[in-house]
């Protein structure tokens, strides 16, 4: 008889468990970190690239150097930070990652808009070899974004919502942190529009 007490109490711990989002947890917890894991790699193989169109760029006579510094010191901040698993529970640790990887991608936006004034560069076939590879990269992190973003969503969301904040709570399931737009201020603000006096 205490054998089937002992059953019935594991089936019915075992149910209330699954009941409870422990489960959901467990899973949106580990999709979260292999999603995580994507776009660090996409980030990586950005970093990687940037000595290759550093060294590019460099042999073109009179390119602009600050250009080039700004792009070769964003990189060395983007990967000097150390991310951990713990990255991921820490709000202020990732919006620092998250800026200075803001910030690589702006010096390097910078660097392909002003490589446009070098005819020689944009005929070097390594150069454009490398920006397609770039491009390439770029749409590939905004894809891992996104599978990272829809999966911290879904695991927040289950974080917050009745009953399964409970079993959050008490198994320390704390939301997770999520990419945000970095110039929201900046693209919240109506552009202005100015056509001039009209010509006579």
């Amino acid at each position: 008889m205490k054998i089937v007490q002992r059953w019935l109490l594991v089936l019915l711990a075992a149910l209330a468990l699954s009941g409870c989002g422990y489960n959901d947890f467990q899973r949106l917890d580990e999709a979260s970190k292999s999603a995580w894991s994507e776009v660090l790699n996409q980030y990586q193989r950005r970093a990687d690239l940037v000595p290759n169109i550093v060294a590019t760029v460099k042999g073109e006579a009179n390119f602009e150097q600050e250009t080039l510094t700004k792009v070769i010191e964003a990189r060395a901040k983007a990967t000097s930070i150390q991310v951990t698993p713990e990255t991921l529970n820490n709000p202020e640790a990732f919006n620092k990652f998250q800026q200075a990887q803001g910030e690589l991608s702006s010096a390097l936006s910078r660097l392909m808009v002003v490589a446009e004034q070098y005819p020689n560069l944009k005929a070097n076939q390594a150069f454009r070899d490398l920006r397609v590879t770039l491009e390439g990269t770029e749409n590939r992190i905004t894809v891992a974004r996104n599978r990272y973003i829809q999966t911290v969503q879904e695991y927040n969301v289950l974080a917050r919502s009745f009953p399964t904040n409970i079993t959050a709570k008490i198994f320390s399931y704390d939301p997770k942190a999520n990419f945000s737009v970095q110039n929201e201020a900046q693209i919240s603000t109506p552009p202005t529009v100015d056509f001039g006096a009209p010509k006579k």
